[in-house]
């Protein structure tokens, strides 16, 4: 749903009515993984959140940025209505207040989650409208392994056995010409007995009171 560093949106501009010019509201939002903003920064109210807003002030020739923690990922809560197909999830302050509400409609046409719009006030949660494929039921589900994973996993096995039989059935030793390698003769006939070990056939024995002597 998010992309490469777990935003479903960075930075993206918020319209806000009754704001002063120079001022500039952005908003980070992550659905799954929590974040600070900014990162290198401790004095901030963003830390380890699920929505961030960034009121960017101008002034002086230089940008002035104040971050407001607008939601995080604990305790979420979760609406859904099956009349609209929209999932309804709610970030919560520490005191467990609503601070964004997040409304992901089911959209099967889309390929990947995107903001169709967004909504701030201040008697109200941020609101957020998603339109999104996994907001449908039993979509983006964790599906089968694929042959990329089934080939890593082959290959992970492979070297493990290879490694393995490597320790057990060869043998190093030093010799004139330096260290050299031979294979580990119980261990190769250990494994060859094996291979070749077959249950010994039952055998029919005649009556012997009608054998003769």
């Amino acid at each position: 749903m998010e992309d490469a560093d777990g935003f479903l949106g960075h930075l993206k501009p918020v319209s806000v009515d009754n704001t002063s010019a120079s001022a500039e509201i952005l908003l980070s939002f992550s659905p799954c993984q929590p974040f600070s903003q900014p990162e290198e920064l401790t004095e901030t109210d963003c830390i380890n959140v699920a929505a961030c807003l960034v009121i960017r002030h101008h002034r002086l020739n230089r940008y002035i940025n104040h971050y407001i923690s607008y939601g995080r990922h604990e305790k979420n809560e979760f609406h859904y209505n099956d009349t609209l197909k929209m999932l309804s999830v709610s970030y919560l302050s520490h005191d467990e207040q609503p601070l964004t509400v997040v409304h992901y409609h089911c959209n099967p046409n889309q390929s990947a989650s995107f903001i169709r719009d967004q909504s701030l006030s201040a008697k109200e949660p941020l609101q957020i409208w998603v339109e999104s494929p996994c907001a449908c039921p039993n979509a983006c589900a964790m599906g089968d392994l694929g042959l990329g994973t089934i080939f890593l996993i082959i290959l992970s096995l492979s070297a493990a056995a290879y490694f393995i039989l490597g320790l057990c059935a060869l043998r190093p030793f030093r010799s004139s010409s330096g260290v050299q390698i031979s294979p580990e003769h119980s261990v190769w006939c250990m494994i060859c007995y094996l291979c070749t070990e077959r249950r010994p056939e039952r055998r029919h024995y005649a009556d012997v009171t009608h054998c003769e002597r």
